[in-house]
């Protein structure tokens, strides 16, 4: 990130190995758009696909986009995207957003995953369940009523009043939330058909300002209550409903696809976290 003059530079990718990272691109503009209109300092919104280590070097965030999570990682690992990603997600700790696809990718444990076949990220201490609605016949939309959109300050919408119309599209789920503790993936890799992103320990620099935390739930899918795998002091109402929206510090995660609504409003919100998080990095 760069400033000249009193405009903040700030740059945003768009992973574009595989899935729906042209429609990420298209509401991220708009989303800036909306939020010029307040701005008390003028920003410089770079929004670009990323496809290399050296395009990911320039990024201040990332969204990881829906799509084929296993080709998504196939990609990345042929095209040495890999550990890049996992540093700049784990180490360096900038933030990032997994919709979908990109929530499995970012996940610490994903199960219905044959050994070998999927390679995960991480930045999010919980297991998810892929493809826990079926197949993509059984796709479905459903409103959301996502309490921090209430946060949002973009200009042109209600953000208090008016559900999220969401769209789950082979969409996985977090079945459980993982304590922020070393060692607990040794026990996840036990689990049958269950694979677990490697460990990276955080630049100490990075954590001293920014507290990584447990992993916060920020919206449930009413109506499909689950047998919700989590300590009972964190355990939701029983009517709650399935995990379809979490947060760990700067590392967000969607089961859904935002990109596809035309509804800006997460983006906006997004970007103000993103905004949050450049302006709490410690100086280089």
């Amino acid at each position: 990130m760069g400033s000249t003059e009193g405009v903040m530079d700030i740059t945003v990718g768009v992973l574009a190995l595989q899935g729906a990272f042209n429609e990420h691109v298209q509401l991220l503009r708009q989303a800036a758009r909306m939020l010029s209109a307040k701005d008390i300092v003028e920003k410089n919104w770079i929004f670009k696909e990323v496809r290399t280590e050296s395009e990911l070097k320039s990024c201040d965030a990332l969204i990881l986009p829906g799509g084929e999570s296993t080709t998504i990682s196939l990609v990345a690992q042929r095209s040495n995207m890999l550990e890049p990603l996992r540093d700049f997600v784990k180490v360096t700790r900038k933030p990032t957003w997994g919709t979908c696809a990109g929530l499995i990718l970012l996940a610490e444990s994903a199960n219905r995953t044959k050994r070998g076949g999927q390679e995960l990220i991480g930045g999010l201490d919980v297991r998810v369940n892929r493809n826990h609605f079926g197949r993509q016949i059984e796709s479905f939309e459903a409103d959301l009523n996502l309490p921090f959109l209430k946060n949002a300050n973009g200009q042109g919408f209600d953000t208090t009043q008016s559900p999220f119309r969401a769209i789950f599209i082979r969409a996985p789920i977090v079945e459980k939330l993982l304590p922020n503790v070393a060692g607990e993936q040794e026990g996840e890799a036990k689990v049958d058909d269950t694979v677990i992103a490697p460990s990276r320990a955080i630049d100490p620099n990075v954590a001293r300002a920014i507290n990584v935390g447990e992993v916060e739930i920020m919206g449930t899918l009413p109506g499909r209550a689950a047998a919700l795998k989590v300590d009972d002091s964190r355990k939701l109402d029983a009517e709650a409903g399935d995990i379809i929206a979490v947060r760990q510090a700067n590392v967000f995660g969607t089961s859904f696809h935002p990109e596809l609504t035309g509804d800006p409003r997460i983006h906006v919100w997004w970007l103000e976290q993103v905004v949050e998080a450049v302006n709490r990095r410690p100086n280089p």
